[in-house]
């Protein structure tokens, strides 16, 4: 059987719940304590090089980390993912936005909001991230303006690695009453069978204002 190793309140190893839930996949659970540093211990080093999660171990012993690697992998020949060339490459400029353009400000801020750290970074590092997650709305509104899904009409695993973060801007500080596309776009992704709504909370884990190891 497939093995998840998970942390409840990410939302990238949410993207890889989503996709299994959606697939009927059946999995078992490792949860791995990120800020206990669980993640660097040697064992875990070699599943996920970087320590973070999430990461899968196929029955054959193999493993793979990264959400969005993940979500390829396991999207193959289904419908989350397009079988012809330029579809899939749709997806994949999608997947590489979401890392450099969702997770990376919008995901960091909701983070640092949630878990207390807002007020040990930085005040130029919070404010860049602020622009940039506000220029990141901007471009999500423009193209979901212009059709249902990210990658075209059908949803893909470029809807759920978006949503991930994109869909609790509002945690990060942003508000998104002046973003109706983005608004029309999170209720259709929220529309579809099998949708996770539970999203777990920082302060399930009493170690997540602490910093990572």
């Amino acid at each position: 059987m497939l093995t998840l190793f998970d942390y409840l309140p990410s939302q990238n190893a949410w993207k890889v719940r989503q996709l299994l839930q959606h697939l009927q996949h059946p999995y078992r659970t490792v949860e791995v304590s990120i800020f206990e540093g669980d993640g660097q211990q040697a064992d875990y080093l070699r599943i996920s090089p970087t320590g973070t999660v999430p990461a899968i171990r196929l029955e054959d012993g193999r493993a793979l980390a990264e959400s969005n690697a993940i979500l390829m992998y396991l999207a193959e020949g289904t419908p989350y993912l397009p079988d012809d060339a330029f579809g899939r490459a749709r997806v994949w400029q999608w997947l590489s936005f979401e890392q450099e353009r969702v997770e990376s400000v919008i995901g960091a801020l909701r983070h640092w909001t949630l878990t207390g750290k807002l007020a040990r970074r930085a005040p130029a590092i919070v404010e860049a991230k602020r622009a940039a997650a506000r220029r990141t709305l901007a471009i999500l509104e423009r193209e979901l303006a212009e059709r249902s899904f990210l990658a075209g009409e059908r949803y893909t695993i470029a809807d759920i690695a978006v949503f991930a973060y994109g869909s609790r801007a509002d945690e990060a500080g942003f508000l998104l009453d002046g973003y109706p596309a983005i608004r029309g776009w999170i209720g259709r992704v929220r529309a579809q069978a099998g949708h996770l709504a539970t999203m777990h909370p920082y302060d399930v884990d009493p170690h997540s204002s602490g910093e990572l190891p």
